[in-house]
């Protein structure tokens, strides 16, 4: 029987086999119908590849010498209510930050018509840049958080959504109590699960070791387990927090988690900044990941995030705006400042060899998608994953201006370095094009 509906997409391609392992296909062709992707090849095998998969009226589309096809950018630590926040505040650090302006931005979602607002916005011009997959935090509030997944699941994107919980450190009116907090998890996995949507899924996020008591902490990576469920939180993000941690529970930050359970296979962790060598072999042993915010790390005067240090672990990294904390949610720029970063780290470290633009391109696509657990469905193309993609062009109007021809390689250092949403022509998530 013929495959009908199927379409490819032929000229330079380029993702990730594996860790930092870079490739480029150059005339080649990706095949995929709805949200699979059906093969890969060159392009002189394109003929024989329809024939063998017996496809029917195949939508074809070509791409010029100056487009590439990549995979989507995969966002794995964001929060969606700081978004109005964005370039605000950053003459202090996190944790008066957090005092004099996110957790007063945070209380207002309570309104929820402001809510949609913010979060269409934010999902729209997240989808614009090229996230086609987002881990993002919500707010303590079910009613609000339940719109962000209304506003995800309305414009297309993959995502992980988590409604926070927070039972201290915070505003007296922006606390729920420990019992409210099980409840009210419970209620938004229940809500996220009935809007029947493959691409979005709940997220267990308790804000941060300061934020929750250690007997919380068990009982929601008891429900992390029960429901097999994703877990996001914040770790080694500043060093007056990790004084601050380390003298609540009298144990290196890595461990408070482990000690909840909360270290699992499918855990992020953002930032990480000052995590030791033992927490790192922790880490690792437990299969949980890292969240690079080198963007946010800079802005808060957090600290340098040596990515290669803890990649030597063996741990699995992806990248975060960490937004607000972050003054853009797209992922382009934080790319470039990841190499900011490395590049800065090399001036202090001896015979240090910074990141270049081929690892910061592997932590946004197929890292972010081993960090979030998500690497058997996205992260590059493979037969069998699904079709989660940008087309980018680096010769478009009013944009970086093309004055010479680069190489395909060329042409994605450039898109890096110097590209935004004007650079991304298409936007495909599960094989829909929703840009």
């Amino acid at each position: 029987m013929a495959l009908e509906n199927a379409e490819v997409i032929i000229g330079n391609i380029i993702h990730c086999t594996g860790r930092f392992e870079l490739q480029l296909m150059e005339k080649a062709f990706v095949i995929f119908q709805g949200s699979e992707i059906l093969a890969v090849g060159e392009i002189s095998a394109l003929a024989e590849t329809k024939i063998k998969l017996n496809l029917k009226d195949v939508k074809e589309t070509i791409l010029k010498d100056s487009q590439l096809l990549i995979p989507g950018l995969i966002d794995t630590h964001i929060h969606a209510p700081q978004y109005p926040n964005c370039g605000l505040g950053y003459d202090k650090p996190l944790m008066e930050w957090l005092d004099t302006y996110t957790y007063k931005l945070e209380k207002k979602y309570t309104d929820l018509n402001f809510s949609e607002i913010v979060f269409d916005h934010l999902v729209r011009k997240n989808l614009d840049n090229g996230t086609t997959t987002a881990c993002y935090f919500g707010v303590l509030f079910n009613d609000a958080t339940k719109i962000l997944v209304d506003s995800v699941k309305k414009y297309g994107q993959r995502a992980l959504i988590g409604k926070i919980n927070m039972t201290t450190l915070a505003p007296e009116d922006y606390l729920e109590t420990p019992e409210e907090s099980i409840t009210n998890t419970l209620n938004f996995i229940e809500y996220v699960e009935s809007i029947g949507s493959d691409l979005v899924k709940p997220i267990i996020t308790p804000r941060f070791a300061l934020s929750v008591e250690m007997d919380l902490m068990k009982k929601l990576g008891q429900i992390a387990k029960e429901k097999n469920l994703h877990i996001q939180t914040h770790i080694s993000e500043n060093t007056v927090e990790v004084d601050m941690v380390k003298s609540k529970y009298q144990m290196p930050y890595a461990n408070v988690y482990d000690e909840a359970d909360l270290l699992t296979p499918k855990t992020i962790l953002a930032h990480g900044i000052y995590l030791t060598d033992e927490e790192l072999e922790l880490i690792a042993e437990r299969g949980s990941s890292i969240s690079h915010c080198p963007s946010s790390n800079t802005c808060l005067k957090s600290g340098l995030c040596d990515v290669k240090r803890i990649s030597k672990f063996g741990i699995k990294v992806g990248l975060g705006t960490d937004v607000s904390g972050g003054p853009s949610p797209y992922l382009i720029k934080v790319m470039s400042d990841a190499l900011d970063v490395s590049v800065h780290i090399s001036f202090r470290e001896k015979n240090y060899e910074p990141l270049m633009y081929k690892d910061v391109f592997y932590l946004a696509t197929l890292g972010g998608a081993e960090a979030l657990s998500l690497d058997r469905l996205i992260g590059n193309f493979q037969a069998g994953k699904q079709f989660d993609a940008l087309i980018i062009d680096l010769n478009v109007p009013d944009c970086t201006d093309y004055l010479i021809d680069c190489s395909p390689l060329e042409l994605l250092q450039k898109f890096i370095y110097t590209g935004d949403d004007r650079n991304i022509l298409n936007v495909y998530v599960a094989g829909k094009k929703i840009k």
